[in-house]
């Protein structure tokens, strides 16, 4: 059996008396565990207090080890039921990581222990309310790297369609910029007058400068049918490939006419060429030139979102801001469950001083579990107004509702109505903890068919 001396080492107890460290001894038992021995399983119930004398031990999340480690106690370390716990079963597994001897007290024990050795309960207590600060604060920076992972993973998708777009048009830029010098050869060949090309000109800005005609299929089909015939008629070669450019930016056979009485007859064919050979090249830079847009908007969403490029002080916050870039990151999973969004929140409104990283924070946990609420072709909706001294923002969706078993809980750490894996419980916690962090309040109503988050932020 352990001394009282071997006891003083533990840190935890340098200052607890000799004789409440000899009660300890009088009433614990000795256990040596092998290598890799399973201590106890998930689930399996926890009736001791364990103090690590030597060894090394881990609590991991499964038969996996050390790739689910998620604590290590080594010598000197103590671990197990504490008083006052609430602590019935292992939540994970413990395992003998290294040849381990403890010291085991059991529950019985602990129940006495307050009224007999009192500087050795408060010794066990602040072990208690160290465990649950570290506990948090992991579950914690795990609820931020998960929401950080979700956010990443929209964010990656959204950009490659656009990045996508850029190469592919880039591309094929390319290869037609080749096709450019025969064209201009066709060109310089043709007995054209300066009237003639300004009128081509005109014909070709004029359909630039418009916007593209939307069509349905069928409009679409007859109206190439009919420059193609007009090609054919007038001996055009290609007509099957011109057609659709000429179609698309909403050239007409009248527009055709209109080339043809200022340009001739025999130069329609290189002109038309001409025609449709720049159009290739203005809808490629389009494409371009749209892809790059999409890019940035996306890009000023994570730097708006993270608040990159500003101070980590308070400072003058436009929630709609917030809430938008929000939306950007998160639009994938909007557009994977055909969820409508409708947005009422003005830009001018009054701001609030904050900070905009947290109340971001806010808008992400609650439009998230929002969409995870949401049956497929769902409805969100989020509003902003003025309530007094206050910016009343409201997230509010059609799904099926918070039961009201569970509506007062909601708040509460590390509790969820999610399945195992998918939810840490924090995510409202965290919520609650910023509102009130700003000075604010948040507020749930729900019923079937609609459920209603309600933040107040002071206005600055």
């Amino acid at each position: 059996m352990p001394s009282i001396e071997t006891l003083k080492q533990f840190p935890a107890f340098a200052a607890v008396p000799s004789e409440q460290l000899q009660w300890l001894l009088d009433r614990a038992e000795e256990q040596s565990y092998s290598r890799e021995q399973v201590i106890t399983k998930a689930g399996e119930p926890i009736d001791h207090l364990t103090l690590v004398l030597d060894g090394r031990i881990r609590i991991d999340g499964g038969p996996n080890g050390q790739a689910d480690e998620i604590a290590v106690y080594e010598s000197h370390g103590i671990l197990g039921l504490l008083p006052f716990s609430r602590m019935v079963k292992a939540v994970s597994r413990i395992v003998a990581e290294q040849p381990a001897h403890v010291l085991l007290l059991h529950r019985t024990h602990l129940r006495e222990m307050p009224a007999t050795c009192y500087e050795l309960t408060e010794a066990l207590v602040h072990q208690m309310t160290t465990r649950v600060r570290d506990f948090t604060k992991l579950v914690q920076q795990n609820e931020k790297l998960a929401s950080l992972g979700r956010l990443s993973a929209g964010l990656a998708h959204e950009l490659n369609n656009p990045v996508a777009a850029v190469v592919r048009s880039a591309d094929t830029l390319r290869e037609h910029m080749r096709a450019t010098p025969d064209a201009f050869k066709t060109i310089m060949h043709l007995n054209l007058t300066d009237e003639h090309v300004d009128a081509v000109n005109e014909a070709l800005f004029r359909r630039l400068d418009q916007k593209p005609p939307t069509l349905t299929l069928i409009e679409r089909s007859n109206l190439e049918d009919e420059i193609t015939d007009w090609l054919d008629d007038h001996d055009v070669p290609d007509s099957l490939d011109l057609a659709g450019p000429l179609v698309e930016y909403g050239f007409t056979t009248d527009d055709l006419d209109w080339v043809l009485d200022r340009a001739d007859e025999k130069n329609i064919g290189g002109v038309i060429n001409w025609l449709v050979n720049n159009l290739i090249t203005e809808k490629l830079v389009m494409d371009i030139s749209e892809a790059s847009k999409r890019i940035s908007t996306l890009v000023g969403s994570i730097k708006n979102y993270t608040h990159m490029d500003r101070g980590a002080g308070r400072e003058s916050v436009r929630l709609s801001e917030g809430i938008r870039s929000t939306l950007t990151l998160l639009d994938h999973k909007l557009k994977a469950k055909h969820i409508s969004v409708e947005v009422d929140v003005p830009d001018n409104l009054p701001m609030v001083c904050g900070y905009p990283g947290e109340l971001n924070q806010v808008w992400t946990n609650l439009i998230d579990n929002a969409i995870d609420a949401l049956p497929d072709g769902g409805k969100l909706a989020i509003t902003g107004e003025i309530d007094r001294e206050f910016v009343l923002t409201k997230v509010i969706d059609n799904g099926t509702g918070i039961p009201d078993d569970v509506k007062d809980k909601i708040f509460d750490p590390f509790f969820t109505t999610k399945a195992i894996g998918q939810g840490t419980g924090l995510g409202l916690d965290i919520v609650k903890g910023i509102v009130k962090h700003h000075n604010g309040s948040i507020k749930v109503q729900s019923q079937p068919g609609h459920t209603e988050f309600s933040v107040c932020i002071p206005i600055e």
